[in-house]
């Protein structure tokens, strides 16, 4: 069964490249997406100023909580979106007690809201992730094509899920896992909205930049105590380049839950609805 969209649309390379202001238009939605994960990393800048009056984890776990309420009691957040949050709370929190167990990092301070060695708090760190994807999602409204079939997606995001843990036991498959992202993904292209003109990006280009990113975000976390791995311990240090890598698995992973969740909830059972609304003719790339 072909499970690949068939459109009639005209893909082009914009001669001019992009416009400034559709440019602008994208850091602006970027950075709007990011609210969530921006005040995390403001509350743990701040939270050492507090640590007389309640540990710094439970503090970020209060701030968290608090700032997911104010985000849905404002609109900010969907019902939906808080829901997807709440579900990568939950895969984030499984994995942060198993890395800790088998000592890949620590949390060395003092909480009262710590669960056999991990504060509450660390699960938003992934729930951050599900935030900005579920927020640009929506801001930019993202459509795709050349999604692979349903249960090839799931399979790849689940081998990917369950190698964060095997690969403690067994050998890390990771790499193995990439030829097959290569393989079914290669074809895949976002196409996202800048004030009315569509653009696109391959999918797999799309996971190595917020991989990165995300990297470059873990680099301050680490700096502002919100964990540390064993070679932090005596000192800060640069986070090792190969999780770069890491972080784009979990972001394709993350990638995978929100846009299966938004098919399944739309009861989509093939790609092609997802982006059934295009009607513009024309979609450069970006760039």
């Amino acid at each position: 069964m072909d499970f690949q969209p068939k459109l009639n649309l005209r893909l082009r390379t914009p001669d001019f490249g992009l416009k400034a202001g559709h440019f602008f238009t994208f850091v602006k939605q970027e950075a709007l997406s990011c609210l969530f994960p921006a005040l995390v990393f403001t509350m743990l800048a701040i939270s050492h100023l507090f640590k007389v009056i309640i540990p710094r984890y439970d503090f970020m776990l209060i701030s968290c909580i608090s700032i997911q309420i104010i985000m849905y009691c404002t609109k900010i957040e969907t019902k939906d979106e808080v829901l997807v949050i709440c579900l990568f709370h939950l895969l984030g929190l499984g994995m942060e007690l198993f890395k800790v167990h088998y000592g890949s990092w620590a949390y060395p301070e003092f909480a009262y809201t710590k669960v056999f060695g991990v504060p509450l708090y660390s699960g938003f760190m992934y729930a951050s992730v599900a935030s900005y994807m579920c927020q640009a999602w929506r801001r930019l409204k993202l459509r795709i094509i050349n999604w692979p079939h349903h249960r090839t997606a799931r399979i790849i995001g689940a081998l990917i899920y369950l190698n964060f843990f095997t690969n403690k036991f067994f050998f890390d498959v990771r790499y193995l896992i990439g030829l097959l992202i290569l393989y079914f993904f290669w074809r895949s292209v976002v196409i996202f909205d800048l004030n009315g003109k569509l653009y696109r990006m391959p999918t797999i280009l799309s996971f190595l930049f917020i991989g990165f990113f995300i990297w470059l975000a873990e680099n301050l976390a680490t700096l502002l105590g919100a964990w540390k791995y064993a070679y932090q311990h005596q000192g800060w240090a640069m986070v090792n380049y190969q999780k770069i890598s890491s972080w784009g698995f979990l972001v394709i992973v993350s990638f995978i839950i929100v846009a299966e969740l938004k098919m399944l909830k739309d009861g989509v059972k093939k790609p092609v609805r997802l982006i059934a609304d295009l009607e513009l003719s024309e979609v450069s790339d970006f760039g």
